[in-house]
């Protein structure tokens, strides 16, 4: 009974750790991991090895391949704060995805000394983000929700 207890409890854990992710970087850990923990779980002869072997091994893979998706939006939103239009949505579809967003800048001001570009994200699913992007000294833009 524990040798299948434990792996249930870390298969139950990892479903949670996917509802609380915010990007696809930790979406991918989390079913990376389940899908490790479980495929672990039923080849090995030790149950509780396999799991936390498959976990692991999961829990990376997943996290890298949802990291990969995450670059293509995070390049999009990037050039849309540097060269889009204010109050013009700029439009791409993620190459890894197919999904498609929509981000609309405001105009650029200055605080703190330092430049501020408030950005509105839509996904095609209706998902709408508010977030504050903020340029340092290289030009990059920084998020902040």
């Amino acid at each position: 009974m524990r040798k299948i207890l434990i792996p249930l409890l870390l298969i139950c854990f990892m479903m949670v750790a996917y509802g609380c992710a915010n990007n696809r970087a930790q979406q991918g850990a989390a079913v990376g991991g389940l899908a490790g923990a479980t495929i672990g779980a039923l080849t090995f002869n030790d149950k509780l090895l396999g799991a936390a072997v498959g976990a692991g091994v999961g829990t990376l893979m997943g996290y890298i391949v949802g990291n990969e998706w995450d670059k293509a939006d995070e390049q999009k939103v990037q050039q849309t704060l540097e060269q889009g239009r204010s109050n013009e949505p700029a439009q791409w579809t993620n190459p890894d995805t197919g999904r498609s967003y929509t981000a609309t800048p405001t105009p650029p001001y200055v605080s703190e000394n330092k430049i501020y570009r408030d950005v509105t994200i839509k996904s095609e699913e209706g998902q709408e983000i508010m977030a504050k992007a903020w340029r340092d000294d290289q030009g990059v833009w920084h998020l902040k929700q």
